[in-house]
This record gives structure tokens, C-alpha cells and sequence, in this order.
């Protein structure tokens, strides 16, 4: 091939590095491939020249590349990725790290990283894992962030069924082998409940605080746990509490307008989702994908992924259910389906009637939720003044520490108030968002701080404009 030939050969500068921080040889590094190899039923006579070959720019063949990730993780004890080792992330199931994390009993655990069967017809081969740990290590490194948030959204993206995503788990067992970490609910729990301290400060302190944190939290320990022996239930129980915080992630990116990683984070909980048999996640994935696509304009594709979260999740609970049918009312009004939205909005106001006080961290949904959407059904409707009212009624319900829907609950209000022709209610609104935006780090805040200052640029003059100008520079020169 082309590509091995002696004169387009490129250095594996990713290789050399990770045999620089393993402290190995390549003499010993070719003996522990070998090892590994046969963990996997491989036989496997590689020495020193061969890893010289790969460092130089030859390429492993590929049903080693997955045992040279292995190698490294578990000397650094970390998750190490192809990407990193500078090496194409194998096309086959032989990398699907996710159905050795699903298939097999507590007595035969599947060994991180192993060689599985080959991939099915139609699979993708996609490595869950992979992406979210280099995903992950992108998020939390402020340098590398913005090329990640760069992704285009995609509209037509292909969503994967729960049943098919279900099956594709069962589908692969995986061989025997050895792993180093035993897992228990103790440690579900410890992922639960960081990702209940995560959207506690994304609440009071914006994404741009708590994205990193979910990122770093995700990478370096809910990753290995997820590699991890574990008993069957265990094992679910530990996919299903990762891809809860894999969603969150998601939805902040989503919410920093970061759509195309965002998206990616929503696809990858919805693979672990489906390998851990959890519906609820799985729909209410679906229905933040939905909330997505209405945020961009898509109404036609936000429709159809509401209604495909409600229709997947038959059996949900009244909060679950008003959490469904308030973004299905917000998408069908984009439409302009006015019979069906308002519907929505009576199904999901009757759906709280019967829900108990839990608030929820991921997933909540409550009365100020409920006339956020009301909100929106209304304004979609061209009904301006009743969207303001059910906007200011919803924030009279709004919990205090719930700092970050504030700011965009009081932008947008403000937004149509001056559409509306009353401009100094709107300055009130503005500078109650100014109160609350100084202390919270979030893109959609800085949005609505340029937009505020460019729709108030015809008023300069005004008394009202003229009183919240100082204010409006103090927090600028704060931000940066």
C-alpha cells in the first residue's frame, strides 16, 4: 500500500510518546503485545524491530492496534485512545469496547479493549468509549475547545433505534480475560451523584464552569469504571448512570452553542443507553436532541424527535411524561400545528397534576418548565403579550439557585417585551439579567449580552437606556 511505502511513511510521534511515559523498550513493548495477544487467543511473535517499524510509520495490522491501546492503558493507568497512540480507529467490532462492557457474566468478564467477533452486517463498529474519552480530553482543555465546538449540527443526522442498540449489545460476547479494577454500587452512586453536583453548578455557575468539570470527572474515572469487572447488574447500572452524565454533558454543550459536540455527546448517550437496557435515558436523549434541533430552527426534525422520545417510552412516569410532551407542544407549534400543540400543553399540565415534588437534576422538569413552553407555543402563535405573561409567570416559580435558565429566561422575555413596544419593562428585564449574567459563565449569556446591546443601539438617547448604560459597561468591562 501506499501508504507503507518507505517514501510517505510519517513518524508515529503519538506512539513514541506513550513508550517515552510507559518507560518501556521497544524491545519489552513488543512482549507485552505479544502477552496480551494471547489473552485474546492470538499467537504473536513480535520483537524490537517491529515496534521500530510501527514508531517509523508502518502501520500495525489492525487486529493489533486494539492490544496496543490496551497495553498503554493499563500500564498508565488511564484510557488511552487510538487517536492518542496515532493510530485509525479499527473499522471492525474488534475495538467494540462497549459490547465487552455488556455482554458476559461476572464469572468470564470480557477483557478491555480485547479482540471481539466480527462486526455484523451494517455495523458501524463505532468504539463509544474511544470518541467519549477523546472527546472528553478536548472538552476540558481550554486550547483545544473551540476546534471540538467547531462540528457542524447535522439535521439529517441517523438516529440508532433502542431495540437495535439493545440487540447490537447482545449480538458480541467477548473472550475471557483479565481485568486489574472490580466495580460496585458504591460506585454507580459516586457517578449519580457527581452528576447531580455537575448540574447544581452548571444551575448556579454556567456550562463554561461545569462542562470542564463533567469532562474531566467523565474521562478520568467514569471511563475506567466502565472497563471495569463488575457483576452483570452492576455493569448496566454503571452504563446507565455514565450515559445520564454523557447527556448532561451534551446538553451543556448544546446549551454553550457548541451544536456539532453536543449532538455527539447526545449519539454516544444514546449508545449507552441502549447497552444498558435503560429506556428512560434513552428517551430522554432523544427528546434534548429534539430541544436541539427546535433551538436551530428545525421544527419539522424537532417534531419528529419528540414524538419518537414519547413513543419510545411507553411506560413513562407523569414527570417523564410532562418532560416529553412540553418539548412535543413547543415543536409542534414550529410547525404551526396549532390543534396538536396546545393538546401537548394539556397533556403535560395534567401529567404534573399527578407527579410528586422530587426535583431531578438531569431530566427534571417542573411547573416553570411547563410555562417556559407555554411560552413559546404562544409566541410561535403570534399571541406576543400571553407569551410574555406565561414568561413572567414562569420565573416567579423559578428556583433561586437556577441562575443560568434566569439569564436566558430574563433575555428573552426582555427580547419580546421590546418587540412588544414597551422598552423600559424590557430595561427592567435587562438589568435583572445583567444581575445574574455577571456571575455565571455561559455562552448563551454572552449571546444575549451582544444582543441586548445591539437591539438597544436605536435607543441610546432614551431615559430608560440612558439608566441602564453604566450598568451595561460595568458588566462588559467584568466579562472581558
Amino acid at each position: 500500500m501506499a501508504s507503507n511505502s518507505r517514501h510517505s511513511r510519517t513518524p508515529n510521534t503519538g506512539l513514541a510518546n506513550l513508550l517515552d511515559q510507559a518507560k518501556w523498550s521497544r524491545s519489552q513493548f513488543a512482549q507485552i503485545v505479544n502477552r496480551i495477544g494471547a489473552e485474546a487467543g492470538l499467537e504473536l511473535r513480535y520483537d524490537q524491530s517491529a515496534v521500530s517499524h510501527w514508531v517509523a510509520g508502518t502501520m500495525p495490522k489492525e487486529q493489533v492496534r486494539p492490544l496496543i491501546v490496551e497495553a498503554f492503558s493499563r500500564k498508565l493507568g488511564r484510557p488511552v485512545t487510538h487517536a492518542e497512540a496515532g493510530l485509525p480507529v479499527v473499522s471492525s467490532a474488534y475495538t467494540s469496547t462497549l459490547t465487552s462492557l455488556t455482554s458476559g457474566s461476572e464469572g468470564t468478564p470480557g477483557t478491555p479493549g480485547a479482540l471481539g467477533p466480527s462486526a455484523p452486517p451494517g455495523s458501524s463498529g463505532v468504539n463509544t468509549l474511544e470518541e467519549l474519552v477523546d472527546m472528553g480530553r478536548a472538552d476540558m482543555d481550554p486550547s483545544r475547545r473551540n476546534v471540538i465546538a467547531a462540528g457542524l449540527f447535522s439535521a439529517a443526522i441517523v438516529v440508532p433505534l433502542f431495540p437495535d442498540l439493545a440487540q447490537a449489545a447482545d449480538r458480541n460476547a467477548p473472550p475471557a480475560g483479565k481485568r486489574t479494577v472490580r466495580i460496585g454500587a458504591p460506585q454507580v452512586q459516586a457517578v449519580r451523584t457527581m452528576t447531580d453536583r455537575i448540574a447544581d453548578i452548571l444551575d448556579e455557575l454556567g456550562g463554561g464552569h461545569a462542562r470542564p468539570m463533567a469532562a474531566a470527572f467523565l474521562v478520568n474515572t467514569v471511563m475506567p469504571w466502565l472497563k471495569a469487572e463488575a457483576p452483570e447488574a452492576v455493569r448496566k447500572d454503571m452504563l446507565s448512570a455514565a450515559s445520564d452524565l454523557v447527556y448532561l454533558t451534551g446538553w451543556m454543550a448544546m446549551y454553550e452553542r457548541a451544536h456539532g459536540l453536543g449532538q455527539q455527546y447526545y449519539l454516544r448517550a444514546l449508545e449507552l443507553a441502549g447497552a444498558a437496557e435503560d429506556h428512560v435515558t434513552y428517551c430522554r436523549t432523544l427528546r434534548g436532541m429534539s430541544l436541539q434541533a427546535s433551538n436551530l430552527g428545525y421544527g419539522k426534525r424537532a417534531l419528529e424527535l419528540a414524538d419518537s422520545a414519547a413513543e419510545a417510552s411507553p411506560k413513562a412516569g407523569p414527570r417523564l411524561r410532562a418532560f416529553l410532551s412540553g418539548q412535543q407542544a413547543h415543536s409542534a407549534a414550529m410547525v404551526g400545528d396549532r390543534r396538536q400543540a396546545f393538546a401537548r400543553l394539556r397533556e403535560t399540565e395534567t401529567a404534573l397534576t399527578k407527579a410528586d415534588n422530587r426535583r431531578e437534576s438531569v431530566g427534571g422538569y417542573d411547573h416553570t418548565a411547563y410555562l417556559f413552553h407555554m411560552s413559546h407555543v404562544l409566541y410561535e402563535f403570534k399571541d406576543l403579550p400571553g407569551s410574555i405573561t406565561a414568561l413572567q409567570q414562569s420565573l416567579r416559580t423559578q428556583a433561586k439557585n437556577e441562575r443560568q435558565g434566569r439569564v436566558h429566561f430574563l433575555a428573552v422575555l426582555a427580547q419580546r417585551q421590546l418587540e412588544l413596544g414597551h422598552l423600559e419593562a424590557a430595561c427592567v428585564s435587562w438589568w435583572q439579567f445583567l444581575d445574574d449574567y455577571e456571575h455565571v459563565s455561559s455562552a448563551r449569556g454572552d449571546e444575549h449580552f451582544e444582543t441586548m446591546r445591539r437591539r438597544l443601539k436605536p435607543y441610546v438617547k432614551t431615559w430608560a437606556v440612558r439608566k441602564l448604560r453604566p450598568k451595561i459597561d460595568e458588566v462588559a468591562a467584568l466579562k472581558g
